[in-house]
Order: C-alpha cells, then structure tokens, then sequence
C-alpha cells in the first residue's frame, strides 16, 4: 500500500476532494438511487440507513478513505490519558507476573512486553463516583474492551464505540464502567507494533485492576466487548478459565457480553456465495471478501504467529470452522450473551461461535439475539439503527437481571 496520501500537502488535498465529490456528487446519486425501495442494500431500509452505509464503508477503520490516507481524526490511545470534561482516566500497572504457559511464549517471540495502560470510567447520566471508588455492598461493574479491528477507535469516553457502553448503563442497573485503553497494532512501512498478544496482556492487566485494587469480586464484573473487543473478551476469558490453577490468577467474571463479535479472525467462514461474508458484503460497512483489507488487519495481528494462527489458535479464532482448528472448550465459561446483526458480513462466524458455546456450556447459558436487518456493531449508532438497538439493550437488560 502507497503511504503517499499519508503525509501533508497530499492528505489534506485527497481528502478536501473526497468532501467535495461525496457531498456535491455520489450523495444526490445515493439519493436518486435509493429513492427505489428495489436499489437499496436492505428493503426494510430508510434512505437514512442506506446514506449512513454508504459514508461508513469510506470512513470506517477498514473503509476505503482511511485504507488511502490513515486516520483522519486524533485517536487517543495507550501512551497518553486525554483529559477532558468530566473524563476519569486511571493508568493501569502491567502485570508480567501473571502471564504464563503459551501466553507468555507468544509474547516473547513477539517481543511484546507488558506496559503501563490508560483506562477510563464511564457512568451512567447522574451517578459521579470517584476514580477507582471501591465497590459499593453488592454493586456490579461492566469492564469494557472496545471494537475497531484491533488497530482503530479507543477507550476514551468520546469515542464512538462508548456509545455501547452508555446504551448497558442507560438500560441496566448497573451504574459504571471501566473501559481499557488496550495497544493497538499498527504497521508503519518498516515496522509491526504491538502484534497478538499485546491486547490480551493489557486486558489481563484491566481485570487485575478491577479485583485487586478497586475491589470487585470477579462474580461482579460483566465483560463486554464489541466486535475485536469481543474476540479479546473471549481471548481473556479463556485465559482465566485455563489458568485458574495457577497462583496469582483472578477468578473468571461472573458474566460476558460479546456484541458483533469477531470470532474468526481467518477465512474459515468465506466459503463462497451463499456465505454471509458475500451475501452481505452490500449491507455492511466490513468487508472481508477475498482480497479485502481484512486480511492484512488479520495478518498484522497475528504477527510472528503467522497466518496458521489466524485459522487455528483458540484465543485468536474461536469461532473458525477450520478442520485444522485446535481442540478448545468453552465448558468453564461464564454466562454469556450474544447479539448480531442480520445483515452483517461476520453473521455466519457470530451464528458459529454461538453454537459452539451452547454446545459446550448448555442452551441455559448462552443467550442469543438477532437483529434483523441491523448492520455490524449496531448497538454503537445511537438513533440510526432503531428499533433494533433498544431492543437488544432491552433484552441485555433482562438477561443481567436473571439470577
């Protein structure tokens, strides 16, 4: 990939182009075009909807516009706490003590070491608890690991995808959360920063924190993630399950919410036509058709692992179909609940993964909902996605307060 359009004067005048033509140009077309119920991505759609898909397939982490020119927005990230109006940010110490057995061979050969991370409180509209205030007699706490691909968006209360967590906390009784500033991967032209298992170490790191110095007893603390988040719920999780013999270890959380979750960071699920990688590559911002984005995003994950890892390694891809898959387990898992969108292109992997928790773990254990014709991560867009976004939070809502 050229990084020409990554440097200034070139990125500012490609993207003042991108304005112009999108707004002057393709939008009165998506307009005209959409005004037929038979030409947009979904029938169901508004032209609402189908304008929000088209400008989320260009700005989008794996979108065409950033693919060409880098990110367009400052992202805050793991070097720094950004301050801000009512922003609680806390750094979290690394904990090298804790990693062990295969996690820690893979973080030698990546020469990833555990580092010193950011992580923000998050609480619901009306509540002000103070930074890391212990907890309250039987209070619950939702420890959030944000989506992107593992190479875009943030923990910082500004981003987007805090929108998922203020949607559980708006819903539910649980009052705040701590959302982790985990490393992101990231390729320059001669470098791989923070490959597999960087993010895993930090998450690590989060959940010691919330234990060990807030004070939450892990049957308290609900993991949620979204998308690459939810691949690194699932990664941590089992980590804890693995682990739990050892000294040191925390308890796994007493419940996950896994939202769009990416769960196949392979090829395994791209089996053609009927695939739902194919069948919904129109109706969703990703694309991880043959050729896409999304397989250098995967390869610069997995890192030194190689592209084996990607289609075979449990904590990377539990929800991969390979034949070659490892042999993994989900029987140790806490209660989990699952949504997707109905037209996303990870349905088919997210239906998957689903199955095989609730082969493992018992129907009772797993719960599930589909939102109809809702893209991948709906429950980040606050008005643009409804119904389907309050009713998914309606049924998390009610699941949480099953005993």
């Amino acid at each position: 990939m050229s990084f020409i359009f990554h440097k200034q004067p070139w990125k500012g005048l490609y993207l003042l182009t991108e304005v112009v033509v999108t707004a002057f140009i393709l939008t009165p077309y998506w307009i005209l075009r959409f005004s037929f119920k038979s030409s947009r991505p979904r029938a169901s759609w508004t032209i609402r909807r189908c304008l929000m898909l088209k400008i989320l397939q260009k700005i989008s982490p794996s979108g065409s516009l950033i693919r060409r020119v880098g990110q367009i927005r400052r992202i805050p990230d793991h070097h720094a706490i950004v301050e801000g109006p009512g922003v609680k940010g806390v750094w979290v110490d690394p904990v090298p003590e804790l990693v062990i057995g295969q996690v820690q061979q893979w973080a030698e050969n990546a020469k990833v070491e555990c580092v010193r991370i950011p992580g923000y409180w998050i609480e619901k509209k009306g509540f002000d608890f103070s930074i890391g205030q212990p907890p309250l007699p039987g209070e619950k706490v939702l420890y959030g690991l944000h989506g992107g691909g593992y190479m875009s968006q943030s923990a910082h209360p500004t981003d987007p995808t805090s929108n998922v967590i203020r949607g559980i906390l708006q819903h539910t009784s649980i009052n705040r959360c701590f959302n982790l500033e985990y490393r992101l991967t990231k390729r320059t032209e001669t470098t791989l920063e923070n490959p597999f298992p960087a993010a895993l170490l930090d998450a690590l790191a989060g959940y010691n924190y919330l234990v060990n110095v807030v004070g939450f007893s892990p049957d308290d603390i609900v993991i949620e993630g979204d998308s690459a988040g939810a691949n690194l719920s699932l990664a941590l999780v089992r980590y804890l399950v693995e682990n739990q013999a050892a000294a040191g270890i925390p308890r796994p959380p007493g419940r996950m919410i896994l939202n769009s979750p990416w769960g196949d960071v392979g090829e395994s699920h791209n089996t053609g036509s009927n695939s739902t990688i194919v069948k919904n590559q129109h109706s969703d911002y990703l694309n991880f058709t043959k050729g896409s984005e999304s397989r250098q995003v995967g390869l610069n994950f997995v890192g030194p692992l190689s592209w084996r890892a990607a289609e075979t390694n449990r904590y990377i891809s539990p929800g991969s179909r390979s034949p070659l898959m490892e042999k993994l387990s989900f029987a140790r898992f806490p209660r989990t609940f699952i949504t997707a969108g109905g037209a996303e292109v990870l349905l088919d992997s997210i239906r998957y993964l689903k199955d095989r928790m609730v082969e493992d773990m018992g129907e009772q254990r797993v719960a599930y909902w589909e939102a109809g014709d809702s893209m991948h991560d709906f429950l980040i867009f606050v008005s643009a996605q409804e119904p389907e976004r309050s009713q998914a939070l309606e049924r998390i809502a009610t699941w949480l307060a099953e005993e």
